[in-house]
């Protein structure tokens, strides 16, 4: 079996370019928005810390629930091109309403981005892997290519849309964000124009789509039904207190519908499918750790870091900065080392992407050695910190990306993507929760500075409760951002160990798939 287009860019399939650039805008709206929301919140709509950490690990989580849903309409029933021209259009508004400075237009916008980014980002993703054929070698990296795209919008975007919303007021830097998601859905329309997908991405079965219901086909209604979902989400957003009881509501749903999927697969597949799973699950404890980046840790640097040539928001760059000078490099890592039989298999990759994320948020911590009198840490720390988690999210993040869409039954791709995806609902979810960790009472310290956990901490960051309490509010604050952060490394890194050592039970598992 052939690629799909005869026409290669690169070694590659030729649709990988207009994918890679969709991807790339998109990407740009969406980390544009997310690196303004929490201090637009804490500074503009003047939410408490708890209110704003609240309403974005709502938001963040919900974003990545959706694509389940995205995923298998998509497989039964929009294909992947109609999906993604859907949630793009949604998204677009989304962006384009958070100008509006008004409840009802700041959550329902959240609500569109929500939905749109359920029908656009499982399949975006899932397209890439239509690419090539099953057992193609090029597959890990032109997913690491992808994941360029995907940093190269989320690089510039914080920077270019906090300039904006920092010279002429917050809702320019918004609407920049919606123009980076019109040019997304443009590049990709061309790449239809230009018939350079073949016949990928087209609706799976015609008649089933339209099948009609009240005088409207299947397509239409799911069309309508995303619009009126909207105001639901917007909801689970505004009361985000009650979003446990989603989590359970979507867990249900998640066991019974694989249970489901493992009885209807062969025995090899169905192996597979667990490694899948238990990949989603490794990846969950590092979205949660990792996720840090857009609330707690821009908090830390707005308060505490000595940022020099860029802003809080700036720093949310700085992560996907790194990305885009090492997603190369790691690509060519990775086949260099696949022509040599030496590429480490997957279970290994996820172990070490843990261990570097761990290392990275151990440096943070370590910023308490570099402590002013304002309690302002060097920003070398957090320069190095990113670089360090980066590292692991190169190991991980784009690697599992490929192997989805490889350890799946092919029927249902999409649905699995929207699985791993899932990974980043209950990682932001319970990010919410550690970033809470990091809020403070004058007083009091957090769960993680008394017993072993104080004593980890009083190892990394040299501080004590004691001496954070002599000096001021500022310290305090520092010191329950840096006990966080030592402790969750800490932990990350021993997950990632643990990963590593049971690795050859699971690439048995694999049956095959690297």
């Amino acid at each position: 079996m052939s690629t799909v287009n005869s026409n290669e860019v690169f070694g590659h399939p030729k649709g990988l370019i207009y994918l890679f650039f969709a991807e790339l805008w998109e990407r740009f709206s969406f980390y544009g928005m997310r690196a303004l929301l929490v201090l637009y919140m804490t500074k503009q709509l003047l939410f408490t810390d708890d209110m704003a950490f609240g309403v974005y690990a709502a938001y963040m989580s919900l974003v990545y629930v959706t694509p389940m849903i995205g995923g298998i309409l998509a497989d039964k029933i929009l294909g992947f091109r109609k999906a993604i021209l859907l949630g793009g259009i949604l998204m677009a508004l989304g962006h384009f309403f958070l100008t509006f400075e008004h409840p009802v237009f700041f959550y329902g916008s959240l609500g569109l981005i929500i939905v749109g980014n359920g029908f656009f980002k499982p399949n975006i993703s899932s397209f890439v892997g239509d690419l090539y054929h099953e057992g193609d070698a090029r597959r890990d990296s032109g997913f690491t290519i992808f994941y360029l795209g995907i940093n190269l919008g989320a690089a510039i975007a914080p920077l270019a849309c906090a300039w904006f919303a920092e010279t002429y007021g917050w809702h320019y830097g918004f609407v920049l964000a919606g123009i980076g998601m019109v040019a997304g859905l443009i590049v990709f329309n061309r790449g239809l124009k230009n018939d350079v997908f073949g016949s990928k991405g087209l609706v799976p079965n015609t008649e089933t789509y339209q099948k009609q219901i009240l005088g409207l086909n299947r397509g239409r209604w799911i069309s309508i039904v995303a619009f009126l979902s909207v105001p639901l989400f917007a909801l689970i957003v505004k009361f985000h207190e009650f979003e446990h009881y989603l989590v359970w509501v979507i867990s249900v749903f998640l066991i019974v519908y694989i249970i489901y999927i493992l009885k209807t697969v062969t025995p090899k597949e169905k192996k597979r499918l667990i490694v899948a799973v238990y990949f989603t699950i490794l990846y969950t404890l590092f979205a949660a750790i990792f996720e840090q980046a857009g609330s707690s840790l821009t908090l830390f640097a707005d308060r505490n870091v000595n940022l020099v040539g860029m802003d809080a928001a700036g720093t949310n760059s700085i992560n996907a900065g790194f990305i885009i000078l090492l997603a190369i490099p790691f690509s060519m890592l990775w086949t260099f080392l696949s022509k040599r039989n030496s590429n480490p298999n997957s279970a290994i990759k996820f172990g070490l992407g843990l261990v570097f994320l761990g290392l990275g948020f151990v440096v943070f911590a370590l910023s308490a050695h570099s402590i002013d009198e304002f309690a302002r840490t060097s920003m070398t720390y957090l320069v190095l910190g990113y670089l360090v988690l980066t590292i692991g999210e190169l190991f991980l993040s784009p690697i599992g990306l490929s192997k989805m869409t490889e350890l799946s039954p092919l029927k249902y791709v999409a649905f699995i993507m929207g699985v791993w995806f899932s990974a980043n609902f209950y990682g932001h979810f319970f990010a919410g929760k550690i970033a809470k960790l990091t809020t403070v009472t004058e007083g009091e310290t957090n769960v993680f500075t008394t017993g072993v956990f104080g004593d980890i901490v009083e190892t990394i960051t040299g501080i004590t409760p004691e001496i954070a309490m002599q000096h001021g509010e500022n310290f305090q604050q520092l010191y329950s951002y840096l006990s966080v952060y030592a402790t969750f490394g800490v932990i990350s890194v021993i997950v990632g160990i643990f990963a590593i050592l049971i690795a050859p039970i699971i690439k048995k598992m694999m049956s095959g798939v690297h």
